[in-house]
């Protein structure tokens, strides 16, 4: 009986890891709530964040498309006033987190996360900790924890609240994830800041995953200010890269799968004006 052939080395060599992740993200000008051009504005805005960025992907805040203001109108992922955003996105293989209003089939109202890519928009994330009496009166909490894989990195998401719970990070990190990822929107001042960088400070060193934080700046929807500090979190809770409190900035980092050291690149714009 011939002796069996043994494998080659390359059958027991590990899988290559995924390249780095570039992430991007950006707290734009919010454009005035309550005008029929709101959204149209606040996609140009988008649109040139992300082609600034020079990221695969790009992170916005809550409510970006609409900015925080709890009477705008629900907007379709189909809306062709989004083409402006799709468009930059297929120039610039980016996949963009927004944020708007959306509804369900059934009807119900959620806060949601939608990605965009150069194909269209899709609705990938419904925001699970409601948070006050106007979002309860209007809205439907998302039911479970969500994981969007990108390039190999599986990105945990969420909305404000959220990532203010610990239990959210929780359930998500249970699933198995490389970043916790959030879109939120903090009050200016001291206090909201600390509040802030300690929500994802807590959440990078309790799972060991990386932490994404896009949040406003300046005026959104019904808030005349908002805290700014959008930024990345190593595994562990060490800043990597952090905007400051003017609307229009924007940050960059490298995400790994591996807790290694990061590239980070900040990059300031100009605020820019719809």
């Amino acid at each position: 009986m011939p002796s069996p052939v043994p494998p080659s080395e390359s059958a027991f060599a590990p899988a290559p890891a995924p390249a780095p992740l570039m992430v991007a993200v950006a707290q734009p000008v919010c454009a005035a709530p309550g005008r029929p051009e709101t959204v149209s504005d606040n996609v140009g805005l988008h649109a040139l964040a992300v082609r600034e960025a020079r990221a695969r992907l790009v992170v916005f805040p809550e409510l970006s498309l609409t900015g925080y203001d709890l009477t705008a109108p629900a907007v379709d992922p189909a809306d062709p006033r989004l083409a402006p955003l799709v468009e930059a996105c297929g120039a610039t293989g980016a996949v963009a987190l927004v944020g708007a209003p959306v509804v369900e089939a059934d009807g119900r109202e959620s806060i949601a996360t939608l990605a965009v890519t150069g194909g269209g928009a899709t609705v990938v994330y419904r925001k699970s900790r409601l948070h006050g009496p106007g979002e309860l009166g209007r809205f439907s909490p998302g039911e479970e924890p969500v994981v969007l894989e990108l390039d190999g990195l599986r990105l945990g998401l969420a909305v404000c609240a959220d990532a203010a719970d610990p239990t959210h990070a929780e359930e998500t990190a249970a699933l198995g994830i490389d970043a916790y990822v959030a879109s939120t929107l903090y009050g200016p001042g001291p206090a909201q800041a600390e509040r802030r960088d300690g929500h994802v400070r807590a959440r990078a060193a309790d799972h060991g995953v990386w932490c994404v934080l896009a949040t406003s700046a300046g005026a959104t929807g019904e808030f005349p200010d908002s805290s700014g500090g959008s930024g990345v979190w190593a595994p562990g809770g060490a800043l990597v890269a952090q905007a400051g409190t003017a609307p229009g900035e924007l940050v960059r980092a490298e995400l790994t799968r591996r807790p290694e050291p990061a590239l980070a690149e900040p990059v300031r714009t100009e605020p820019a004006r719809p």
